[in-house]
């Protein structure tokens, strides 16, 4: 058992207060991140693109959960694959992720250029994408974060807005003199379930922090029961407002998408706003949106930094990433890397840079379907029992489901997609020999937060914290 002098948080939180942890971490205001890439690839079906991921994301949810109530503890894909397949697999789940991290503050740098291009048309978007940039890594190196408190105003501003703009959108849809289809958004259109699939694995980019209720597990009443629902429900509600939202948008504003350059389609979102809201109400967004993307942006830098420099102290990575700055104690050479990375921003499109990212969530989450059954069904030391038909339900055929839905739509993405990503992992098996001797040796522990568990850690929580039942 645990020391009892040990500290602990107060385990105040139930299902509600949890769920809506869950829900406000999926920030509403996503909608409108890759709002005209995904309507371009389905041809304006933005809402059933939305409809699949919804589905996808609820059965990969219900693995994240059933991996929670085996293990109480702040996890993540990584670590669910690591305990469940062993160190390769859980290192190259993790070096896929590692992926995500880097592209996610790049995405962020990118949409500010393009959001303050759209109200300052004479200042080129890489002049705009370079200065958030450049502020960024400054920040960085100096160990500047965003608080809290202005993460919730962030967030609260977000909700106000994404709220004024449905009732606009269905009072100009349904104001009209002309006739709106409710049903159209919803159907697959000419390009058919295949370019609606494709918009739904670059929405995959939105669900990504909706296993954030994890991190609650020591404030939780009742971590093993609540945390696995809060994480369904927060995914089901967030993936509903989703909906909602690319619903409004799309009976209000329907455009020829195919029609539209690159730049207004990476614009789509203000100039749906400018539709509905006039340029005010779009100056709002564009401030909102633009405030909430540096917080991600820094965010993000934080912490693809501080992975560098944790594989380069462990020696996964060349040893100067864990060099720090002399006065500011902070991962100088790992800041100044992932930022010369974020270079390339200037360069990509914005749908290559959504691509790679749902690349790496949707490997991610294919793992943690895959982790469900490895525990469950095939554990390791074998069953003690035989499963009820329950558990047949919940810890296989559902997990099942959910990697089927899961590679399907990653089957979805782009060819060049592909080419970059089993690059990618490429490079992830030569640093494991690497590392390992020629896999001698056992493969290092990759550490992607300060919450992120030991296996010793882990065993000791299921030790104190153990399932009802006696369940594997």
């Amino acid at each position: 058992m645990t020391d009892s002098t040990q500290p602990h948080l107060k385990r105040a939180l139930g299902l509600t207060g949890l769920t809506l942890f869950g829900v406000t971490y999926m920030t509403v205001i996503t909608v409108f991140t890759t709002y005209g890439i995904v309507n371009q690839v389905t041809e304006g079906r933005l809402p059933a693109a939305y409809v699949i991921a919804v589905v996808a994301m609820l059965f990969t949810a219900a693995s994240y959960g059933a991996m929670v109530r085996k293990y109480p503890v702040a996890g993540s894909a990584y670590t669910y694959t690591q305990q469940s397949f062993g160190g390769a697999a859980g290192f190259l789940t993790g070096w896929v992720m590692l992926l995500d991290y880097l592209f996610i503050p790049m995405i962020n740098f990118m949409l500010i250029g393009i959001y303050l291009n759209t109200q300052f048309p004479a200042i080129p978007a890489w002049v705009f994408t370079l200065a958030a940039l450049l502020i960024v890594l400054l920040f960085n190196i100096l160990g500047i974060t965003l608080v809290n408190k202005a993460n919730f105003v962030i967030i609260a501003l977000s909700v106000v807005l994404v709220a004024i703009f449905m009732v606009l959108a269905f009072k100009d849809a349904f104001g009209g003199d002309t006739t709106v289809s409710l049903i159209e958004p919803f159907t697959f259109g000419e390009g058919g379930i295949g370019a609606v699939a494709s918009g739904a694995a670059i929405l995959a980019l939105s669900f990504l922090g909706f296993d954030a209720v994890s991190t609650l597990s020591e404030e939780a009443k009742r971590p093993r029961k609540d945390i696995p629902r809060a994480i369904v429900l927060a995914t089901l509600i967030g993936g509903l407002f989703f909906i909602l939202v690319s619903w409004a948008g799309a009976l209000a504003y329907q455009p020829e998408w195919s029609s539209l350059t690159p730049e207004e389609v990476d614009a789509a979102g203000v100039t749906v706003m400018n539709n509905i809201g006039g340029e005010a109400f779009t100056a709002f967004f564009v401030a909102v949106y633009v405030v909430g993307a540096f917080g991600s942006g820094m965010t993000g830098q934080v912490s693809v930094s501080r992975i560098l420099y944790a594989m380069g102290r462990d020696g996964m990575l060349p040893r100067p990433l864990s060099r720090l700055h002399r006065r500011f104690g902070t991962p100088i050479v790992a800041a100044v890397t992932v930022s010369v990375f974020a270079l390339s921003s200037l360069f990509l499109s914005l749908d290559t840079v959504a691509f790679m990212i749902s690349f790496g969530a949707l490997a991610a989450f294919a793992m943690v379907n895959l982790s469900v059954i490895r525990t469950y069904v095939f554990p390791k030391g074998g069953r003690q029992r035989s499963l009820t038909a329950r558990e047949v339900l919940t810890h296989l055929v559902a997990p099942l489901i959910g990697f089927a839905l899961t590679i399907w739509l990653w089957t979805s993405l782009e060819a060049a997609t592909w080419i970059v990503g089993a690059i990618w992992l490429a490079v992830g098996v030569v640093i494991i020999a690497i590392v390992t001797g020629g896999f001698k040796r056992p493969v290092p522990k990759m550490d992607f937060s300060e919450g992120d568990p030991t296996t010793e850690q882990i065993d000791q929580l299921a030790e104190d914290y153990p399932m009802e039942g006696g369940r594997n």
